[in-house]
């Protein structure tokens, strides 16, 4: 270490993370606003933390797959943090936001928007409700940057038209309820013909379309299904969508 440097906290990687899964890959740099504001919270230079992003890039499985490196200065603290947040996708993304609300000095709720009237008044249902709706906002973020903010279908890249969809839902898997790679970015058509069955995506990443739109398909089918069946999804560029909560859905929801 060089004179002059103090060494990361648990906290500090623990909040420098949480940018990590919310900022587009490309934008890993000091000039990004939110790398900018995260420095100025924790008491860092930007390009300290646009460093430590790009050091958490390099254990990242997704990109280590295409044959991305990130920086090789990773220490055994990274190492650990990040295998706790990747392994535990329930319980680090809900910590790393009230570690952000403690260092901003205000609540978990007004951290992400929660309106009181929506939340139960106090008790263990209220914290399983502020749990749950952090967790989503949380996900949503995630994938949707992830996904560089565009349907993993169509391309469209309007947020506003945008779901982080589950692979395998939310009911069935709460160990993987938060794990971007059970995520896709996807426009509201599209998740609701993926939901039900009507579509789905193999572990190959081709699109699928159901039998049951190509009886007579209308001009609208054409347009918006069967124009992109067997095409490859748009990949995003790091947490790649897990093969086996594909084949999931291809074996238990897909309506071939």
């Amino acid at each position: 270490m060089k004179k002059g440097q103090r060494l990361w906290t648990r906290e500090e990687l623990i909040l420098a993370i949480n940018l990590y899964c919310k900022t587009p890959f490309g934008k890993l740099h000091n000039r990004n606003p939110a790398v900018i504001e995260l420095s100025k919270v924790i008491g860092r230079i930007p390009s300290s933390i646009a460093y430590k992003l790009v050091n958490f890039a390099s254990l990242d499985p997704s990109l280590k797959a295409r044959g991305i490196k990130g920086a090789q200065n990773v220490s055994k603290l990274d190492r650990l943090i990040w295998n706790e947040f990747y392994q535990n996708w329930d319980e680090l993304p809900f910590e790393s936001e009230k570690l952000m609300a403690k260092y901003l000095e205000t609540s978990i709720e007004q951290l992400n928007s929660l309106e009181e009237k929506d939340l139960p008044k106090k008790g263990l249902e209220r914290e399983r409700v502020v749990k749950t709706r952090v967790n989503q906002n949380f996900f949503r973020q995630m994938v949707l940057s992830t996904y560089n903010f565009s349907c993993c279908i169509t391309g469209l890249n309007k947020p506003q038209l945008l779901i982080a969809g589950h692979i395998k839902p939310w009911a069935l898997d709460k160990d993987n309820r938060v794990n971007p790679r059970n995520g896709l970015a996807i426009n509201a058509l599209h998740d609701k013909a993926f939901e039900t069955g009507l579509i789905s995506i193999s572990p190959e990443y081709k699109i699928l379309v159901s039998s049951q739109l190509k009886v007579k398909p209308s001009k609208e089918v054409k347009t918006f299904f069967l124009k992109y069946e067997n095409k490859l999804i748009n990949l995003p560029k790091r947490f790649l969508p897990d093969p086996k909560f594909l084949k999931y859905h291809n074996d238990e929801k897909f309506q071939g």
